[in-house]
């Protein structure tokens, strides 16, 4: 794909400064610019760049003036780094927007779909299946029977989405993600052996959840395991059955969530944190990596450590832990003394 300076100032609503004709097809950092890209300069820690670059558009705040000569056309906006970040959701809806069955695929005749559906090679759709207007189902993806897909939403190459799952509008599956595998239940009986207990609920994803690469997400028991509007996974998570997590939640990668737990609104739960089942997590909680959960959590605190408490506690606490093989040296010294 490749834009001029003039349609991208046009999608931007900037000045060009510059040729309006000259044409980019690949964006680059600005220090790393070369002829045919397109950066910008947000941070003025990369000033110096934009005068070595030799990126052909670079995108800028309104207030830049240059000091010295360019070999760059600049576009001109309000925020450059905000600017960038809108041009690159755009350049993604060009560069996804696939239409068409590739071939071979299995497409159940009970399967109905919607306005610029695209279904890569290699897919399978199962019976009954439900899929809404715009959505992108990449090559080597599975979709068990009864699944509803709402609009606008991409299923990257790869992902496994099992029967009765709801996906809501807006949401993006990344590669090699499963949705909907049984929950981790199994009863022993008298001698130890374990039994499996059937699996019979879904999972839901509510409008514009984001799930990562690798990550997966288990159905119910009973019932549903449920990721609220607006929540975003890492790559490599684990959902375990019945777990709801509650609107706009940011969870880093390899984070593991037992059964049954409830996780509140808003909150920020860092990389590989490990989270008890059948507790209840408070809104806007703060969760630092490595942290092991294993009790409620009330509204807004923040937590570090395993087990967890409170991150100004723990902060205060790492610098004794540091100082422990001087403080057995000094209580030693001191036993000496006293036995002389």
């Amino acid at each position: 794909m490749e834009f001029t300076a003039s349609q991208i100032a046009g999608i931007l609503e900037g000045e060009v400064e510059g040729n309006p004709e000259i044409a980019v097809h690949k964006l680059a950092k600005i220090e790393e610019g070369e002829k045919g890209s397109l950066t910008f300069l947000a941070n003025p820690k990369y000033t110096s760049f934009i005068y070595s670059t030799d990126a052909s558009i670079t995108i800028v705040n309104k207030d830049f003036i240059p000091e010295q000569e360019l070999k760059t056309t600049l576009i001109k906006v309000d925020d450059a780094y905000k600017s960038f970040s809108k041009l690159l959701e755009y350049y993604n809806q060009v560069k996804n927007n696939k239409t068409g069955l590739e071939s071979p695929i299995y497409l159940s005749d009970t399967a109905v779909y919607g306005k610029d559906f695209y279904l890569g090679a290699f897919s399978y759709l199962g019976n009954n299946v439900k899929i809404g207007n715009n959505v992108k189902v990449y090559p080597n993806v599975y979709v068990g029977d009864n699944v509803i897909i709402g609009d606008n939403v991409i299923v990257f190459a790869g992902a496994k989405i099992y029967s009765e799952t709801i996906i809501g509008n807006g949401c993006v599956v990344h590669s090699g993600a499963i949705i909907g595998a049984d929950g981790f239940g199994f009863t022993p009986n008298k001698e130890g052996v374990y039994s499996k207990v059937p699996q019979t609920g879904n999972v839901i994803l509510e409008e514009d959840v984001d799930v990562g690469a690798g990550t997966t997400i288990d159905r119910a028991t009973l019932g549903s395991t449920i990721l609220r509007k607006g929540v975003k996974l890492d790559n490599q998570i684990q959902i375990a059955h019945n777990v709801e997590i509650g609107e706009h939640t940011v969870i880093a990668a390899q984070t593991g969530i037992a059964g049954s737990t409830k996780i509140g609104k808003y909150c920020l739960i860092g990389g590989q944190v490990g989270i008890a089942g059948h507790i209840v997590i408070g809104d806007r909680v703060r969760i630092q990596a490595q942290s092991g959960i294993g009790r409620n959590i009330k509204d807004d605190e923040v937590l570090q450590g395993s087990p967890a408490f409170a991150y100004s506690d723990y902060n205060r606490s790492y610098v004794h832990f540091k100082n422990l093989p001087r403080l057995v040296n000094r209580l030693n010294d001191i036993e000496k003394q006293s036995d002389q």
